[in-house]
């Protein structure tokens, strides 16, 4: 890495920014939780898919350009405002009363990206964002007019908005964005750790007015310590030091390709496992000595599933290692679901629980280090 790259880190606009990003996250859930079925899960699915991939670019855009300056700032805030009214019009995007304010909150993103991106002093970043606009503004009209003509044409569209979004780095070409080892990711990092926190919330919602007696707290504390793995899986020891290091060793043209594998594709399977762990917690945790429903059974094991792929997928990419038993431990985090079926709730979190703490103690063991490393 060059002493520039060092230089740059996350900004607490930044952090503001990543706050109302989140506030996406909790409307997710509450999408799970209020439609269980399919519906809710592919509707959940393309709406944290089209706004990942703007705050991704967003994150792209700081990295190229940090809000330094009184204008570019102004433009970051109504960039925020577009994310605020994109998260606000969620629960009602597929229903047919939101889905034009989710459209124009869009729209006003992705303007606002362009034009903040166009002030980068690399001339080819500028050439770079150039070329990829036009399938993001294509993207976001087909979002607009999906919310204008809703029904199952609703459902088409977004998916074709999605699909473009995957494929456009391919049309565009990846050439030409400059990325900054440090700030790219610190700033992924941070989001994950805030996401986390919605984990943390759904405990307390979960568990509002209920008896704070020893059974709430003891499974408060289980769903703090799954939660806890997980932090522990991403960041223990050195691991986004290690991250920064293989990121900032890889070759400037062959980094936007690497960051988009790793921090774009992989982040959104991370991320939506966030999302479906978070939903699974609060059904689960005022109702822990029942049994589990499908719905808080599936939402618990797939989010921890997911969330190890998606983890896999980010370190295979970096080869920072240690991929095998995530997957290993996402395939038995699934046969997690016949227990909570069978038992009740609080049974299938404890072994999600042993689960991810046995993953962690086997890649230490291996690692020849010691657990409190």
């Amino acid at each position: 890495m060059t002493s520039s790259e060092d230089s740059i880190r996350v900004s607490t606009l930044e952090l503001f920014f990543d706050l109302v990003f989140v506030f996406t996250i909790t409307q997710l859930t509450a999408i799970l939780l209020d439609d269980p079925g399919w519906r809710g899960l592919f509707s959940a699915i393309l709406m944290l898919g089209v706004t990942w991939w703007m705050y991704g670019g967003y994150a792209w855009l700081t990295n190229a350009v940090p809000p330094t300056t009184t204008s570019r700032r102004l433009l970051l805030m109504a960039g925020m405002a577009g994310f605020l009214i994109m998260a606000l019009a969620i629960p009602g995007t597929f229903d047919g009363h939101a889905g034009l304010a989710f459209g124009l909150g869009y729209l006003l993103v992705t303007g606002v990206h362009t034009a903040l991106f166009t002030k980068t002093t690399a001339e080819s970043a500028v050439r770079a964002i150039l070329r990829l606009a036009p399938f993001n503004f294509v993207s976001a009209i087909l979002v607009l007019v999906a919310g204008i003509v809703g029904g199952t044409a609703e459902f088409v569209l977004w998916s074709a908005a999605f699909c473009l979004q995957v494929i456009a780095p391919y049309l565009s070409g990846q050439e030409g964005f400059v990325i900054q080892a440090g700030h790219f990711v610190e700033r992924h990092g941070l989001v994950v750790i805030i996401a986390f926190g919605e984990s943390i919330v759904a405990i307390g919602i979960g568990a509002a007015k209920l008896p704070v007696d020893p059974a709430l707290v003891g499974v408060a504390v289980l769903g703090l310590a799954l939660t806890g793995c997980l932090w522990w899986l991403y960041f223990g020891g050195d691991d986004d030091e290690e991250a920064e290091r293989a990121l900032g060793n890889t070759p400037h043209e062959k980094r936007p390709h690497v960051a988009l594998w790793s921090y774009g594709y992989a982040h959104l399977a991370l991320l939506f496992g966030v999302v479906m762990l978070a939903a699974g917690v609060k059904k689960a945790i005022g109702h822990a000595f029942e049994r589990a429903s499908v719905p808080a059974a599936w939402y618990l094991a797939a989010g921890v599933a997911l969330y190890l792929l998606g983890d896999a997928l980010y370190r295979a990419v970096l080869e920072i290692g240690r991929g095998g038993y995530r997957v290993a431990a996402a395939l038995v985090a699934l046969l997690t679901v016949p227990l909570g079926l069978s038992t009740v709730v609080v049974v299938q979190l404890g072994a999600l629980v042993v689960v991810l703490f046995v993953t962690i103690v086997a890649e230490r063991a291996r690692a020849g280090q010691v657990i409190t490393r």
